[in-house]
């Protein structure tokens, strides 16, 4: 049976959107869906556009200009002077005349090892950036399935307090039918009463927790708040056969999108640290430039330039040298920050591990707990119709087969969810979908 619940303020005549945890997960990675992803899309168009300028450095600049001015000159200001007695004169002020140019240049660092490393790094930060999208992605899957599976709890919850109300109002017609009979008392028609109370407050409870959790599950998920969803999966007992620490951990180094991203982040801060160094050798340029020349464009000629330089890093008042450490420091950084992590994923590992152990015995406790309260109630109810015992027996037994049963609830809550964090440590939260 499908449990529905509208969110909010949905329309009445508007479909309900049947929601299987493989689908949630869907729509949670899809280009439109959860925030994170949706960031971690962008994170990568701008780690692309970093790579195109990188590599930009590497290329010719290439320019166009286009120019005509008309100007005079005084030739006494640059230092010119004429002596006198020549059978001709040289005036000192020229002009004005026109100069029109048009000319196309070029530039480009032949030899730089410093930009070519640095090139590498941004290379290498985009595929850290692309890890980091996978790691993102595998991280709302997880959220989305805990946030499925607390909807799930809810759900069952919601069911197991209906049918704890209904007992409640069986054994007050039985208590109502021992006073008529003159076999009970009115105590136990107000005990009946008040259990029943207690648990139409219970179903209250549980009906706004089971709306509070699909509000969560739709925000993680990035859907209309208002709108109106099915849970079509429920929690159900799956052993995990392996459940090996080593095997595990190396399992968890081969598919981990963080640990990736990481070692990718490590390599970049390496290739920026060599840029650094690399800063102190030579480097080599080429410019030149062609284009047409002269008072106007009519008799314009055409004129070249082409050259080289070499460009050796003499002294620079330590900056080469502080960039260098600053480079190294951040690459220890990123080291430690790795081995850190490897250390977050062992635990994670042996935590999820010890999780399922546990979750298993609760479980084969809780299904034993539910068999013996249902035989308790059983006997007690028998011995208050025949009037060997009185009401509270019946109360107990009852309290006790409710308690039997929110176990075995979350039993099955803290097993499903141990699956999840098993699988996640080890970088496959996908053999989870569908599973619940």
């Amino acid at each position: 049976m499908l449990l529905m619940l509208p969110l909010i303020a949905a329309a009445a005549d508007a479909p309900a959107l049947d929601l299987s945890l493989r689908r949630a997960v869907e729509l949670a990675l899809a280009p439109d869906g959860n925030t994170r992803v949706q960031l971690a899309a962008e994170m990568i168009k701008q780690s692309d556009a970093k790579v195109v300028a990188a590599r930009a450095a590497l290329l010719p600049n290439i320019d166009g200009a286009f120019g005509m001015r008309s100007q005079t000159v005084n030739l006494s200001s640059f230092g010119f002077s004429f002596p006198a007695g020549l059978p001709f004169t040289i005036p000192t002020f020229v002009g004005p005349f026109t100069v029109f140019d048009a000319r196309v240049t070029a530039n480009m660092d032949v030899f730089d090892f410093a930009t070519l490393r640095r090139y590498q790094a941004s290379k290498q930060a985009l595929e850290a950036t692309k890890a980091d999208r996978d790691s993102a992605r595998d991280q709302v899957t997880q959220q989305v399935a805990r946030a499925y599976l607390a909807a799930v709890r809810a759900d069952d919850n919601v069911t197991t307090a209906k049918a704890n109300l209904d007992l409640s109002g069986a054994l007050l017609k039985l208590a109502q039918n021992q006073k008529d009979a003159g076999t009970g008392t009115g105590i136990d028609v107000v005990r009946a009463q008040v259990q029943q109370a207690n648990d139409r407050q219970r179903l209250v409870v549980a009906e706004n927790d089971r709306n509070s959790s699909y509000l969560q599950l739709s925000r993680v998920i990035g859907i209309d708040l208002g709108r109106t969803v099915a849970l079509t999966d429920r929690m159900t007992y799956l052993p995990v056969d392996n459940l090996a620490i080593d095997g595990a951990l190396t399992t968890a180094g081969g598919s981990r999108e963080d640990l990736k991203a990481q070692a990718k982040r490590v390599d970049v801060a390496r290739l920026n640290y060599s840029a650094a160094k690399m800063e102190s050798l030579p480097t080599v340029g080429a410019s030149g430039d062609i284009g047409p020349i002269g008072t106007n464009i009519d008799n314009a000629r055409t004129t070249r330039t082409v050259g080289f330089s070499v460009k050796i890093p003499v002294w620079d008042s330590g900056r080469r040298a502080s960039h260098r450490e600053e480079s190294l420091s951040q690459w220890k950084q990123e080291q430690i920050r790795m081995k850190d992590l490897r250390e977050q994923v062992s635990l994670e590992v042996r935590l999820a591990a010890d999780a399922l152990r546990s979750a298993d015995t609760q479980i084969a406790v809780a299904k034993e707990g539910l068999a013996l309260s249902e035989q308790e109630l059983a006997q007690a109810r028998r011995r208050f119709e025949n009037g060997v015992a009185n009401s509270i027996e019946v109360t107990d037994a009852q309290t006790r087969l409710q308690r039997a049963r929110d176990n075995q609830i979350s039993a099955l809550f803290a097993h499903n969810l141990a699956r999840i964090d098993w699988f996640a440590a080890m970088g496959k939260i996908e053999n989870t979908l569908g599973q619940h």
